[in-house]
């Protein structure tokens, strides 16, 4: 199944450009999913094709008008939903939101400009709103592109190796172990031992140590969201004291 995503923007030619390269341009080749981009300027009413206007009540910055943005989501043929758009209100953006889009078969991302959206459209239009982080951008195409490759890595065939998002950072819900890669010696710092015997069972279980180890010291709240430590993990950990530091190595 292809999974369609529409992105409604002011500036399509942002989003359609960058979904041509890398992990996303294969996956589209691969029909693993499709893009379709609207850009609502298309459908105002006036020869200026005007998209915003002064915010009621006064007020620095220009907001953008409902009817456009309304009239996109019910004028184009096929529009997925759910609608979300992408607001700094919205619920947070993460892997586990990820994994539930990316099991949908299609879904539509708004796009924001200027101050925001008159909020006539977020409750005459749009289905959900999500945020990928508590900062400012100066629009929300660079958001629909993270919620669009971190989404489309998760679908079969995405990637080269399935396995591949499966391992990943946040994927078990822990960081990422650490990776290394030939030379073996890099300026007095040698890949760890373990690394190089040969044991894939060990190997494993140092992996999962070098992850729980990780996320202990830099998001222990992602420990907390597990409920705490398994009592494999804990042996795990115990297995392998403390994380091996390749200085250490040789």
């Amino acid at each position: 199944m292809t999974l369609r995503i529409d992105v409604l923007t002011l500036f399509p030619e942002a989003v359609g450009q960058y979904a041509t390269t890398s992990v996303l341009g294969r996956a589209r080749e691969r029909g693993v999913f499709e893009l379709h981009l609207h850009d609502f300027r298309d459908a105002t009413d006036d020869p200026h094709r005007t998209v915003d206007d002064t915010p009621f009540g006064g007020g620095a910055g220009m907001v953008l008008r409902a009817e456009p943005i309304i009239r996109t989501i019910e004028e184009t043929p096929g529009l997925c939903r759910p609608v979300i758009a992408l607001s700094p209100s919205g619920r947070t953006f993460d892997h586990d939101v990820a994994r539930e889009l990316s099991g949908l078969d299609g879904f539509t991302l708004l796009c924001g400009r200027y101050e925001g959206f008159d909020q006539r459209a977020l409750d005459l239009a749009v289905d959900d709103e999500v945020s990928i982080g508590d900062f400012v951008l100066a629009g929300g195409e660079l958001a629909a592109l993270c919620v669009i490759e971190a989404v489309v890595r998760l679908l079969p065939g995405a990637l080269g190796n399935d396995e591949s998002s499966v391992e990943e950072s946040f994927g078990d819900g822990l960081l990422e172990y650490p990776h290394y890669t030939k030379p073996a010696s890099v300026r007095g710092l040698d890949v760890p031992e373990i690394l190089r015997s040969g044991d894939h069972a060990r190997i494993a279980r140092w992996r999962r140590a070098q992850a729980l180890a990780r996320t202990i010291e830099r998001r222990p709240d992602l420990i907390a969201r597990r409920g705490g430590l398994s009592a494999q993990d804990a042996a795990i950990l115990a297995e392998f004291a403390a994380p091996v530091d390749p200085r250490e190595n040789g």
